[in-house]
């Protein structure tokens, strides 16, 4: 079944009527997209709302799986941590004075050093960044021009998947051997064979502590690795302890084997609804930039 018109058109007009078609409803939808801008400002402030340092902040627990070589509390205000209370026992690690195991704790005066988590850093200057670009396409920025809208959602699009990407995914460049964290901000320094890392992944806050220790000689770990694969060859081989057992890493300029390590994560209930409303975000910017794609004769 097919539509034509009657009484027939000429070609030419055929094809000018087709046009102003066209022309009206690119016209409507930039008209409609501002509606929808108003509503991604309204949902990106919201965001920046769940990142705002409001005390008494998000009280997280610590625990490892079926064991006690971690238990404890840290405290998110923010993209800060303000409070850690942590009570690890590792081999190789020797107790705090005091305890019968090896207390983490940030220290009170932070004034010149703080525990920050970069990735929150970074989605929130995402999100600061998205409500400008929002602003100049409805207050700067010609907002009948369909170039100038069409490149202002793909911006949006980029920066909140960005965003929701700081969120799932830690950049592997920040955390252990390469970005030691200031030992000094904690009560009691961090030891030398004590490496902690604290970061975000898929909206939970992920601790990493590894216990060190010097390699001496690179020509009896090669040797140490021949008989473990040996002994792997004939079913004599003990059970790695952790992933990276079998490697060496050059920490601070010294060349380390990492003894125990211990990963934690704590789900954070702000982090959680920040990762949706920046994914119910991003999904409704796609929508609006295949409709306009459509509407410009983009769509392939």
């Amino acid at each position: 079944m097919s539509t034509t018109v009657y009484p027939p058109l000429p070609a030419e007009r055929l094809l000018q009527e087709e046009k102003d078609s066209i022309s009206r409803e690119l016209e409507w939808l930039l008209e409609s997209l501002q509606e929808t801008l108003a509503s991604l400002r309204l949902g990106l402030e919201e965001c920046i709302a769940l990142l705002e340092p409001t005390e008494p902040g998000c009280k997280l627990v610590l625990s490892s799986h079926r064991s006690e070589s971690l238990k404890g509390t840290i405290t998110r205000v923010g993209t800060r941590v303000v409070a850690c209370d942590v009570q690890v026992k590792m081999h190789g690690l020797a107790p705090t004075k005091g305890y019968s195991c090896y207390k983490l704790a940030v220290a009170a005066d932070l004034s010149d050093r703080c525990l920050v988590l970069d990735q929150l850093a970074e989605v929130r200057n995402l999100v600061n960044q998205s409500l400008d670009v929002v602003d100049v396409s409805t207050w700067t920025g010609d907002p009948k021009d369909a170039n100038f809208i069409s490149g202002q959602l793909r911006l949006l699009y980029d920066n909140m998947q960005e965003a929701r990407q700081a969120l799932k995914v830690t950049d592997s460049n920040k955390l252990f051997p390469h970005n030691p964290v200031d030992a000094r901000i904690f009560d009691h320094p961090l030891p030398e064979n004590l490496s902690f890392d604290l970061s975000i992944s898929d909206a939970s806050l992920r601790v990493e502590l590894r216990t060190l220790e010097p390699v001496k000689d690179h020509a009896d770990t090669l040797a140490n690795f021949g008989f473990q694969r040996l002994a792997a060859a004939i079913g004599a081989a003990r059970k790695p302890e952790h992933d990276e057992s079998n490697e060496v890493f050059c920490y601070r300029g010294v060349d380390v084997r990492v003894k125990e390590k211990i990963r934690v994560e704590s789900a954070d209930p702000s982090l959680i609804a920040l990762m949706a409303k920046l994914a119910a975000l991003e999904h409704n910017v796609s929508l609006s930039r295949k409709a306009l794609d459509i509407v410009m004769g983009r769509d392939e």
